[in-house]
C-alpha cells in the first residue's frame, strides 16, 4: 500500500507540473528560449568543426596516394619479410616490386607503339584501381588512360608487350599476347604505364636476368631462375590516414628511406583537434553557464512558490516527488530547447551547406551532425536540466509545512 502510495504521488507530482509548466507558458518559454540560445550556436559549431574536419579527412583518405609510402632505392626483401610486412594491422595493401631497369616493356596494338612504360606490380585490394577488375593472370593487365588512348584500346583489347633482352651481345625479344581487362581514369593515375601481376613482372625480370622463361616463349636462355625470390621493393599502402607515420617510423627505424605525405595528413590532424579543443572550451563555457542559469530559475521559481510547496509538504508529498517537480519541469524544459535547438541548426546548417555547394562534392558537407553526436547532445541537455533541478528541489524540500499553517 505504502508503495502504491508513493507511485500515486510521483504521477500526481507529474501532472502538476506539466499544468504549472503550462498555466506559466511565458516563463516557460523564455526557459526553452534561453536553453536553445546557448545549445543551438553550439550545436551548429560542433557541426562545422565535423563538417569540415570529415571532409578534409575524407578527401585525403579518398586520394589513395596519400596512404602510400614510398621505399626509395632497390633492395633485396625476401617473402618472410613481405609476409610480416602484409600481417601488420597498419597496412592495408603491399605487393612485391621487381627492379626498376626490369619493370619495363613495350606495347603494340595495331600498329601503334608505346616504348618502355612502366609496370606496375598489383593484385586484389589495390587501393589505386579504384574497383576496377585485378589481372587474373599473367596474360591479363590493365592500362592508364592515357595509355589506352595513345593506343586506341579498351577493355577486352587485345594488346602485345614486347620484351627485349641482351645476352653478350645477341638482342633477343619476346612478344607477349596480353588482354586489357580495364582502363584506368585519368583521376587514378597519370602518364602511360601498365598494371600487371606480380607474375608477369616476374616472368619479366628473369627473362632479362637471361634466364629461360617458358611462360613468356622463351625456351632459350643461360642460367637459372632464382630458388629464392629476392623482391627490389616493394608497393605499400598504410590501412588508414592514422597509420601513415607510425608504419613509416618502424621502416625508418629499419634503416629504409621511406617517402610519405605524412605533412599534409599532419595538417588536417593539426586541425582538428583545434576545432575540437575550442569547441570543448566553448561548450564548457556555454554548459556551465546554462547549468547555472537554470539552477538559478529553478531556485526563483521555489523560492516564489514557497506558499504552493508548503501545501503539498503540508498535505503529505514526500521527498522525492516533490524533488520531482522541477525536474519534471526541467525535463520539459530541456525537451522543447532540444526540439527548438535541432530546427535551427538544420536551417542554419542547410544554408551552410548550400552557400558552398560549388566547392563541395557529392555527400560533403561543410555543416554536419551525425546522428550519434546529436544524441550524446540531447542527452548531455537532460543530465545538466536534472542536475540544475535536483538543486532546486533540494531546496524545496527545506520548507517548513508550518509556513502555511500560519497563514491560515
Amino acid at each position: 500500500m505504502a508503495t502504491k502510495g508513493i507511485g500515486r504521488q510521483w504521477r500526481e507530482t507529474a501532472i502538476l507540473a506539466w499544468r504549472d509548466f503550462v498555466h506559466e507558458w511565458r516563463v516557460s518559454l523564455c526557459l526553452v528560449f534561453a536553453l536553445s540560445a546557448v545549445l543551438a550556436p553550439l550545436l551548429v559549431l560542433f557541426g562545422l568543426r565535423t563538417g569540415i574536419v570529415t571532409t578534409m579527412t575524407e578527401r585525403l583518405q579518398a586520394d589513395p596516394r596519400n596512404l602510400e609510402l614510398v621505399i626509395r632505392g632497390n633492395h633485396r626483401f625476401d617473402q618472410r619479410w613481405l609476409d610480416t610486412l602484409a600481417a601488420r594491422a597498419d597496412v592495408g595493401f603491399a605487393v612485391p616490386r621487381t627492379r626498376t631497369l626490369a619493370a619495363t616493356l613495350t606495347l603494340e596494338a595495331d600498329g601503334r607503339f608505346l616504348h618502355d612504360i612502366d609496370l606496375i606490380p598489383t593484385a586484389a585490394g589495390d587501393p589505386l584501381l579504384a574497383g576496377a577488375p585485378t589481372p587474373a593472370g599473367l596474360h591479363d593487365v590493365l592500362v592508364t588512360h592515357t595509355a589506352g588512348a595513345k593506343l586506341g584500346v579498351g577493355p577486352g583489347s587485345r594488346v602485345d608487350g614486347l620484351i627485349t633482352r641482351r645476352i653478350d651481345t645477341r638482342a633477343e625479344a619476346v612478344r607477349v599476347p596480353l588482354t586489357v581487362v580495364a582502363v584506368l581514369p585519368e583521376t587514378v593515375i597519370s602518364g602511360d604505364a601498365v598494371f600487371a601481376s606480380t607474375a608477369l613482372l616476374f616472368a619479366t625480370e628473369d627473362y632479362r636476368d637471361g634466364a629461360r622463361v617458358p611462360e613468356l616463349g622463351a625456351d632459350t636462355g643461360i642460367g637459372e631462375r632464382p630458388r629464392e625470390r629476392r623482391f627490389a621493393n616493394v608497393r605499400l599502402y598504410a590501412r588508414g590516414l592514422s597509420d601513415v607515420a607510425p608504419l613509416a617510423l618502424q621502416l625508418r627505424g629499419d634503416g629504409l628511406d621511406v617517402v610519405t605525405r605524412a605533412k599534409e595528413i599532419a595538417s588536417v590532424q593539426a586541425i582538428g583537434r583545434v576545432l575540437t579543443l575550442i569547441f570543448a572550451v566553448l561548450a564548457a563555457i556555454a554548459a556551465g553557464g546554462y547549468l547555472l542559469s537554470l539552477a538559478a530559475s529553478v531556485w526563483a521559481t521555489v523560492e516564489r512558490k514557497r506558499k504552493e510547496i508548503a501545501l503539498l509538504r503540508l498535505i503529505g508529498l514526500r521527498s522525492g516527488p516533490l524533488i520531482g517537480f522541477p525536474v519534471v519541469q526541467a525535463l520539459l524544459v530541456a525537451t522543447g530547447g532540444i526540439i527548438v535547438s535541432g530546427v535551427l541548426y538544420l536551417i542554419v546548417a542547410t544554408a551552410f551547406n548550400r552557400l558552398f555547394a560549388a566547392e563541395l562534392a557529392e555527400r560533403e558537407f561543410v555543416c554536419r551532425l551525425f546522428v550519434g553526436d546529436a544524441l550524446a547532445a540531447a542527452l548531455l541537455t537532460v543530465v545538466l536540466a536534472i542536475a540544475a533541478a535536483v538543486v532546486g528541489g533540494y531546496r524545496a524540500t527545506r520548507i517548513d509545512p508550518a509556513e502555511r499553517l500560519r497563514e491560515l
